[in-house]
């Protein structure tokens, strides 16, 4: 299990995907169906927000999609400084598209998109509560 928690204090490590969706409930039970992956759902308030899991350890979330066109897949890279690295990337050459914001209990995280159009998550996570 180790493994799994490395990703999460790691900076470089791509540690989570989220697939925002038109029907989270759909996808779900394709993933399910597919994978064979389990969800743990939680009110985020706009919505249910499944954690899904692969046996006991959570790997990802599917939610409800905020913004019009096709539902995507997104990759979170795990930073040691959200804020940090978000004005690294703007003086790279990228653009900011959201944040940074905290996410209560799980971390600080932005979205960024580079250069040549990818976009990409970036997230510092807070310490594990004791």
């Amino acid at each position: 299990m180790k493994a799994y928690q490395d990703i999460y204090t790691t900076p470089g490590a791509f540690s989570w995907n989220e697939l925002s969706s038109p029907d989270p409930q759909a996808a779900c039970n394709f993933y399910a169906a597919l994978f064979g992956w389990r969800y743990d759902a939680m009110n985020m308030g706009q919505g249910d927000y499944h954690v899904v899991k692969v046996g006991d350890v959570a790997v990802g979330g599917i939610m409800t999609q905020q913004q019009p066109g096709p539902a995507a897949w997104g990759a979170y890279v795990t930073v040691a400084s959200c804020d940090a690295t978000v004005a690294q990337a703007q003086g790279l050459g990228a653009t900011l598209c959201a944040g940074p914001f905290d996410v209560p209990g799980v971390g600080r995280m932005a979205v960024l998109q580079d250069p040549q159009g990818a976009v990409i998550q970036v997230i510092s996570y807070f310490p594990p509560a004791a």
